[in-house]
């Protein structure tokens, strides 16, 4: 199955100067950067056809794949001179680099891919800059198994803040996590059918207008994961992310599972 990735946002919130115009799925998480996570993510699960959305600072992302370094996250052998490598990322993956404006919002950049389908019934599609470890298998299965035209995961509210309950009196009735409220929020993984583009407008977007209206029609059914989900809107969740990378603490990988002793 197709995955497309949505990589070309400005990511403001992830730059550190006026200069820095890599995008945030370049972002670096360990050797690798966010892209590459989210990648290995997918073709873990035998999904090795990506179609890379590209705007903002698309030279880096570009740049990165067409300068692969293999060693940079598997084992190798040096041998009179030559490289011997003993495992490969992206030997197997096929990756279609696709311009989609600077500007464009999300459903504008599906839009302007969809010749890249080939008429897919059903294709993947991601932002490129969260990080999970939902059962991929499990998300597909449930959506193929309906009548719906598209499928977005749902993860509960990651904000720290607290909701509070007013009276007319001005008196403070409750506090609640917001964690703990009883709503879901946009995770971000989606399972698509062709039907969604009949609901997304010119310079529409995936969420807003497509989904809406397929939800206005009852057909968008949600993936509910309660396990691990990282977003990296900030530079300090993306630190954090960094940070866990580096005690070994790294859920999304789940193409480390019962494969101890090899890097990602």
């Amino acid at each position: 199955m197709k995955v497309v990735l949505f990589c070309g946002g400005y990511g403001m919130r992830m730059r550190s100067g006026a200069a820095d115009d890599v995008p945030k799925p370049m972002a670096m998480v360990g050797p690798r950067p966010l892209i590459w996570h989210v990648m290995r993510y997918y073709a873990h699960f035998g999904h090795t056809e990506f179609i890379l959305c590209l705007g903002y600072g698309a030279h880096h992302i570009k740049d990165f794949f067409l300068n692969y370094e293999e060693t940079t996250s598997n084992d190798f052998v040096l041998r009179g001179g030559r490289t011997e490598l003993l495992s490969t990322d992206i030997s197997d993956w096929t990756i279609t680099f696709a311009q989609t404006g600077i500007e464009s919002p999300i459903g504008e950049r599906l839009r302007r891919v969809r010749h890249h389908l080939d008429g897919d019934e059903m294709f993947l599609a991601n932002y490129a800059d969260v990080l999970t470890d939902a059962p991929l298998p499990e998300m597909i299965d449930r959506f193929a198994a309906r009548d719906a035209g598209a499928s977005m995961m749902v993860v509960p509210p990651q904000s720290s803040f607290h909701c509070v309950e007013l009276g007319e009196d001005g008196l403070v009735g409750g506090i609640t996590a917001v964690s703990e409220l009883p709503l879901w929020e946009n995770g971000g993984y989606f399972v698509l059918r062709q039907e969604v583009f009949d609901h997304i407008p010119e310079n529409g977007d995936l969420v807003a207008d497509g989904c809406a209206q397929l939800a206005k029609r009852g057909r968008l059914v949600a993936h509910q994961h309660r396990g691990f989900w990282k977003p990296t809107d900030t530079v300090k969740e993306r630190a954090a992310l960094d940070a866990a990378y580096a005690r070994g603490e790294r859920p999304w990988a789940v193409w480390e599972r019962g494969n101890a002793g090899v890097s990602a």
